[in-house]
């Protein structure tokens, strides 16, 4: 054994397992991190399982835009409209699209469940996996016997959490982002440990998964910071330039593939940012930036985040590997910041935390049992005593909060679907309209269910709208929709029916007539039609009392049970013919 080895060596780096390998061991070996990945995942699908076949409406966006690329339309929502980039997720938008293409998804029912139901649920259950994989190569490098435990327990530990739970099969882009952060850390981490940080390969890798994130959600921007932090945190003496140099390459590793996609993004849709981050008014933060964060930590339960801190704490002072533990902690604190300073998010359960979770549940566990090693039997009886004791509320607060969400989800696409797209072209037939249009909030199951041409009040995919949302011209906004769109139907609800002031300029009352008024107290919300499409007065009653009648009963269906499909399949022009009933 060389000088340099002896250096290099930790009584982390010595088997666990002296005991010479038998065929036995050597494929219970093989078997327990596969088992361990697996168990993980199935606990994350049995949590799921309350959630039933619930996917939030903005999901169904992307879901619009796969089917037009798959079919050859191009970046549009519906077939006919400009392109627009009413999307923020590139890669899953692409996965969806080969999904169709295959024939897995947006064709019918697979095993009984529809396929835009199963396939991006099966997709965030496949990346949970690779995460739980990642996490079993970074805790092969601590512990070489255990390390399958480490990924029982943090498989088990994410199960447990609703907000990584729920958004991994609400059907957005979620557990992709979490596995493209999640492997990237584990890069760095594996890196460090093995001395390689500082080489042209790595820093390259970690460049292109960069880009991969930020093209999975805009936030993913902020981890082209991970490589440089971690390589100036770790720095040692007379490594200055090298460090500096390797960190433009991965710089330039993440600028290279991201550049180009914004360069065809201002060629195609004449913008350098998405539609929807126009539209949501992304700026620079402000001093709740600050605040937000503690919202994970009081979600999470002070108990174990304190418990937890501590633990990282002990790791970084007595761990040998405590520098890797550095590289998993900069893509954390990354995350953590990212959270912070995007927009407050309407969706419930903290959707921007996806990659906080793994991360945080990564760390926890490898620094856990770095605290339970070499101990003796009766103290590690103690240490687990207390860090399950101090989960208690946690999971106390977490059953509690899935069994709210299951009672009350995000708005699912399924209502937006039956409500907006089928309902409304139910109107359109019963009125005799053939060509229409249609001004409301929700494109997502809308815009799977419609064929009337859709115009987008929150400016998600409409350029003209999420110019005038994002300069706060809400009288440009109303102008705009009553003097140029002029569209045939109009549909405001909730916030958007004061919010925006559509529901309270009179010039709705002198161009359209009332359908259907929604029973909510001190909102005016309802569907109205243009006074000029509508030729025929005895169809006019014939759509009221339809609404009257149906909208009413479709409300009550999904609200009463939101966790349900609205059908195999979702396709424009599809009608409600019967109260409740798709």
């Amino acid at each position: 054994m060389t000088a340099s080895a002896l250096t290099e060596t930790s009584p982390s780096d010595v088997p666990e397992d002296p005991a010479p390998a038998t065929t036995t061991r050597g494929w219970g070996a093989r078997l327990a991190p596969v088992l361990a990945v697996l168990a993980g995942v199935a606990a994350v699908a049995a949590h799921a399982t309350r959630y039933g076949h619930w996917i939030v409406d903005d999901a169904a966006i992307t879901f619009s835009y796969a089917r037009s690329f798959a079919d050859g339309l191009g970046p549009v929502l519906q077939p006919g409209a400009p392109p627009v980039e009413g999307f923020s997720d590139p890669t899953w938008m692409v996965l969806l699209g080969l999904g169709k293409l295959v024939g897995l998804f947006d064709h019918g029912a697979l095993f009984g469940i529809p396929d835009y139901v199963l396939f991006p649920k099966a997709l965030g259950l496949l990346f949970t996996g690779g995460i739980l994989t990642a996490c079993h190569i970074a805790a092969k490098q601590i512990f070489t016997r255990f390390a399958w435990l480490a990924t029982l327990i943090a498989g088990l530990t994410l199960a447990t959490i609703p907000s990584f739970v729920i958004w991994v099969v609400s059907g957005l882009e979620n557990s992709l982002f979490a596995f493209a952060v999640v492997t990237l850390a584990v890069t760095l981490f594996v890196a460090v440990r093995n001395d390689r940080l500082l080489t042209p390969k790595v820093a390259l890798w970690a460049g292109v998964m960069v880009a991969f994130a930020a093209l999975t959600r805009p936030e993913g921007l902020i981890y082209a910071g991970a490589y440089p932090l971690t390589a100036l945190f770790l720095l040692r003496g007379g490594l200055f330039w090298k460090s500096f140099r390797l960190a433009l390459l991965s710089v330039a590793a993440f600028a290279v593939p991201f550049g180009a996609y914004v360069v065809w993004r201002h060629a195609e849709f004449g913008r350098l940012l998405a539609n929807p981050s126009v539209a949501k008014q992304q700026g620079l933060p402000g001093i709740d930036a600050l605040k937000r964060p503690f919202e994970l930590a009081g979600y999470a339960g002070w108990a174990g985040v304190v418990l937890l801190a501590l633990v990282i704490v002990f790791a970084l002072v007595k761990a040998p590997w405590r520098r890797s533990l550095i590289a998993l902690l900069v893509p954390l604190g990354l995350g953590i910041v990212a959270y912070g300073v995007m927009v407050a998010d309407w969706m419930y359960q903290h959707r921007f935390a996806s990659p906080v979770w793994p991360l945080a549940v990564i760390a926890g566990t490898l620094s856990a049992g770095e605290l339970l090693r070499h101990r003796r039997a009766l103290l590690r009886v103690g240490i687990v005593v207390v860090l399950v004791g101090a989960f208690v509320p946690s999971a106390v607060g977490f059953a509690a909060a899935a069994d709210k969400f299951a009672k009350n989800p995000n708005i699912t696409a399924c209502l937006v679907a039956d409500r907006f797209g089928r309902g409304f072209n139910t109107y359109a037939d019963i009125l005799g309209i053939q060509k229409a249009s249609l001004l409301l909030p929700d494109l997502g199951g809308s815009s799977m269910t419609s064929r009337l041409e859709l115009v987008d009040m929150a400016g998600l995919v409409n350029k003209p709208i999420a110019d005038l949302v994002h300069d706060n011209d809400l009288a440009g906004l109303r102008d705009y929709v009553f003097d140029t769109v002029k569209p045939t139907f109009i549909h405001s609800w909730g916030p958007w029916a004061a919010g925006n002031g559509i529901a309270l300029d009179p010039r709705l009352d002198r161009d359209y007539v009332l359908i259907y008024s929604s029973p909510i107290e001190g909102l005016r919300n309802g569907d109205w039609v243009r006074r000029d499409a509508v030729t025929d007065p005895a169809k006019l009653k014939a759509a009221q009392e339809y609404a009257a009648k149906t909208i009413p009963a479709v409300a009550a269906d999904r609200f009463g049970g939101p966790l349900d499909d609205c059908g195999a399949t979702m396709k424009p022009g599809q009608t409600i013919t019967m109260p409740g009933t798709p």
